[in-house]
């Protein structure tokens, strides 16, 4: 149990480390346009960092489920990791779609200025 305990934490929190970097790399990308790259740099630091701590809280409150299936320790293990890819995954999307918004450029505010007649 040791074993697929330690194997699951090796593959998971390698899923994390990896998808933060793709996080940080495609913020990169995101930074060669002049009008954007401080924005993106900044987001995809911040969404990499937010990616990661959620990732690792979700990676341990999954893997905690693993001892429940003692009696099925290869099916406990595939059902925590496809648990964790699908969790991570869907972070990992949203991760991505707040870095596009963040780096799209600000849309101004059209004000009112005139008050209708009562």
């Amino acid at each position: 149990m040791l074993i697929l305990i330690l194997s699951y934490i090796l593959i998971a929190f390698g899923g994390v480390i990896a998808l933060a970097s793709m996080i940080l790399r495609i913020g990169t990308l995101m930074g060669d346009c002049p009008i954007t790259a401080a924005r993106a740099k900044t987001a995809s630091l911040t969404i990499a960092t937010g990616f990661a701590a959620i990732g690792a809280g979700g990676v341990i409150l999954i893997g905690a489920a693993i001892p429940v299936l003692q009696q099925e320790p290869a099916a406990a293990l595939m059902i925590a990791l496809g648990f964790a890819a699908l969790s991570l995954g869907l972070g990992f999307t949203h991760a991505v779609a707040t870095l596009r918004a963040v780096t799209l450029p600000p849309e101004p505010v059209k004000m009112q200025t005139e008050v209708a007649p009562a």
